[in-house]
């Protein structure tokens, strides 16, 4: 199956995401430092908000709409011409309003901010979401992947000390500005050329603004943290925070991939008229997803007070804490992905899904305005769980008149119980035992024998759905 073999790329770069880090996060966080970390993490929460003003929604919306169109040569050139001269107009006129605001107010951290300027011109060069909507995610993932290990060397070559924060900036940004170049060439064979006048690239604008507003409302509660956390608390604590906050998206990055495959397919099946093969096709999706989140949440729990300062090192004793508090958000994102991602947006819901976001994205504001003064960069991290909580039910709450929130969640138990019991005998043994490679891999290893024993033990469906996808030729 083509949605099958997709999200086996996405995942397998998902995988080698997870790896990379692996690498580079322990390598940066001791030569840089934790305050060096978060002055990074900092600048670059800041030019998120600009390139994303810049993209507005055309990454879904392009994506989306290429899909509707994928059959049909013509249209979607005309649909690749059109968005990519709006997205290209939108990202000057960002990066043009990023360098004035760095060039008036910014004092400090000046050069750090003007090198990540990079990012907003990698934004603009990135067609990235026509090669998705016509689910060929094999191009993207290629070029991901080597970009990552571009980087991974580069890294380590030139990062040697705490002078070198401007040298690790720079790699990261002009790593995606090459690695979005390198997809051009692929687009020869793909479209034909349509007559500039054909483009009309101003009738995007409306739509991509109403996917940009979820768009940026999301971003508001995922970048608000790290500004607020580095306002009101130390840079070192925001490092914590940001570390912590990586290697739990690493773990979850795995299961929100199949956002990125199903959206564009979804999408077909809705403009095809194919509503029941939509709803089948949601159910599937959040069974898969649940039968992977709630594991890697509660196996996340268990190692992460040891995990943590063995794997960051010193200067990052609070990462542990920060990464158990926010574990739960694996299984929230993972089910919104699905709620919101694949379901509401493809079948042009967009007024729903940007509801559920901004109830997401004030409900953050306020809980860090309440808990970062208490608690620093745990109760940035309670805020992060508690507006993810109010995504995923508001989005549950939207769909109970369509979708059957019953056949959802029939077999969620059995995860959850699996996963309960992986918890406590897994957790025991990370208490037990000191933190080595070796022991991680055993600790890994119990709670997947331990978990998959329990899923056999109550008969879980996913079991069989596997069955049947392995069998089939």
């Amino acid at each position: 199956m083509k949605v099958i073999k997709n999200y086996l790329y996405n995942a397998g770069y998902q995988i080698l995401n997870m790896i990379i880090p692996l690498i580079t996060v322990p390598y940066i966080s001791r030569v840089l430092g934790a305050h060096d970390v978060g002055i990074n993490e900092y600048t670059n929460a800041w030019v998120t908000f600009f390139y994303l003003m810049g993209q507005m929604g055309i990454t879904l919306y392009g994506n989306r709409e290429v899909a509707y169109h994928r059959d049909d040569l013509y249209e979607r050139s005309r649909t690749f011409w059109g968005v990519e001269a709006l997205q290209l107009l939108t990202v000057s006129l960002s990066l043009i309003a990023y360098l004035a605001a760095v060039f008036l107010f910014s004092t400090t951290f000046k050069f750090y901010f003007l090198m990540q300027g990079l990012w907003i011109v990698a934004t603009g060069l990135d067609v990235s979401w026509y090669f998705m909507g016509l689910e060929n995610f094999k191009i993207t993932v290629v070029r991901n992947a080597l970009v990552k290990l571009a980087s991974v060397i580069l890294i380590f070559t030139f990062i040697k000390s705490t002078a070198d924060l401007g040298k690790y900036i720079l790699i990261l940004g002009g790593a995606q500005v090459i690695g979005n170049l390198t997809l051009w060439p692929y687009l020869k064979g793909n479209i034909v050329w349509v007559k500039i006048s054909e483009w009309h690239p101003f009738k995007h604008f409306y739509p991509s603004l109403l996917l940009f507003i979820p768009t940026i409302t999301t971003q508001v509660y995922l970048v608000l943290n790290r500004l607020m956390l580095g306002h009101m608390d130390s840079q070192a604590a925001l490092g914590n925070f940001g570390q912590s906050d990586k290697i739990v998206k690493f773990v979850l990055a795995i299961v929100t991939a199949t956002g990125t495959v199903m959206l564009p397919h979804v999408a077909n099946k809705y403009a095809k008229g194919d509503i029941k093969g939509v709803r089948n096709s949601l159910y599937s999706s959040f069974e898969f997803v649940s039968s992977i989140s709630i594991p890697m949440m509660f196996g996340l729990m268990a190692t992460s007070r040891q995990f943590a300062p063995w794997f960051l090192g010193n200067g990052f004793q609070m990462a542990g804490q920060i990464m158990f508090l926010e574990s739960p958000v694996i299984v929230l994102i993972a089910w919104s992905n699905v709620t919101g991602t694949q379901y509401l947006m493809p079948v042009n819901r967009v007024k729903e899904f940007t509801t559920s976001v901004t109830i997401g994205a004030v409900s953050n504001v306020a809980f860090n305005l309440i808990l970062i003064p208490f608690w620093g960069a745990n109760g940035a991290t309670l805020a992060t769980v508690g507006s993810e909580f109010l995504v995923t039910a508001s989005q549950l709450a939207m769909i109970r008149k369509t979708i059957s929130r019953r056949k959802m969640f029939g077999e969620v138990w059995k995860y959850a119980v699996s996963g309960l019991v992986m918890f406590i005998i897994v957790n025991r043994i990370s208490n037990t035992i000191q933190m080595t490679v070796a022991n991680l891999a055993l600790e890994v290893a119990v709670g997947i024998v331990i978990y998959l024993s329990g899923l056999f033990i109550l008969r879980a469906k996913i079991l069989n759905q596997a069955k049947n996808i392995l069998g089939k030729k």
